[in-house]
């Protein structure tokens, strides 16, 4: 019995090993069974990201050196010159568009210095006729205090404005001379007449302010006569 076992054992082994040998593997080399329903694994070509396992057009060769680029056409713009792209190159940028041009002080203005210089005198504001010097005021010759102590005996000056003359040129200046004719009248009711003219000079020097530019007085040349 025990050898009849034996051999019964051996064969359904056999059979069982043969069954086995027949039976589809797995990827581990293990039988699957055939009735399982399991999926099987199937094999994808190509690379495992699923893009092509070739270079195409423009790649780099793999293993290989860059492919060369081919020349750009000469005649199209760079793209930070190119309008359309709205970029500019360092050589290619738009030139700063310029200061607007302020316009020229005319000689009817220079003649309406003299005017309100006359005017802040009678109205005894001293500092803004100072002011009205150039040099903010040095041209004059005189402080502030000794500017106004000179009107300290005159109660009211009238002045009469000839034609301005020619605008002369200087070095980064202009100059224009009015002739003036002066009547002062003393705080003692008498009165001083004089002659002469303003000479007036502005700035055109670039980088010269608003202020420069106008029409400031530079000198005086006025001599009292004997008419009244």
């Amino acid at each position: 019995m025990r050898a009849v076992a034996t051999a019964g054992t051996l064969v359904c082994v056999l059979v069982a090993c043969g069954r086995d040998a027949d039976a589809p593997r797995g990827a581990d080399g293990r039988p699957v069974a055939a009735e399982s329903g399991l999926p099987q694994s199937q094999t994808v070509a190509g690379a495992v990201t699923g893009m092509p396992g070739q270079p195409g057009p423009g790649d780099v060769p793999l293993g290989g050196e860059a492919a060369t680029p081919e020349p750009l056409d000469p005649t199209l713009a760079p793209l930070e010159d190119n309008p359309e792209t709205g970029l500019l190159s360092q050589t290619g940028a738009l030139a700063a568009e310029p200061a607007p041009t302020l316009p020229e002080p005319s000689p009817e203005e220079a003649a309406a210095v003299i005017r309100t210089y006359y005017a802040a005198i009678n109205a005894l504001d001293y500092p803004r006729a100072y002011a009205l010097w150039s040099d903010g005021g040095r041209s004059s010759g005189q402080s502030p205090e000794q500017f106004a102590a000179g009107f300290a005996d005159t109660s009211t000056v009238m002045v009469d404005i000839g034609p301005p003359g020619q605008v002369d040129a200087g070095v980064g200046s202009r100059f224009i001379e009015i002739p003036v004719s002066v009547r002062a009248q003393q705080a003692d009711g008498s009165f001083r007449r004089y002659e002469g003219r303003y000479v007036l000079r502005r700035a055109v020097a670039d980088g010269a302010s608003a202020a420069q530019r106008a029409w400031r007085i530079a000198s005086a040349d006025l001599r009292e006569t004997s008419s009244p």
